[in-house]
């Protein structure tokens, strides 16, 4: 199974990310990945991310702005 992120702009409109995410073979492994790199992403323009696994089923939505304020 491939676990896929999306990334978002405030308003909602898909953006390419700062940082280009790899193949994610787990779920952890995309978890791990973003807790590294979401202050780049941030920095880099992406204020939400959705993760999904390859059945496009998307699993949850985080705003990265929520992790900075936390």
């Amino acid at each position: 199974m491939a676990w896929t992120w999306r990334f978002e702009t405030a308003d909602g409109t898909e953006t390419s990310p700062a940082v280009e995410p790899e193949e994610f073979t787990t779920q952890g492994d995309a978890e791990s990945w973003i807790g590294e790199v979401w202050k780049e992403l941030l920095d880099g323009g992406a204020e939400t991310v959705k993760l999904s696994d390859d059945n496009g089923t998307e699993l949850y939505t985080m705003s990265l702005r929520s992790a900075l304020d936390a």
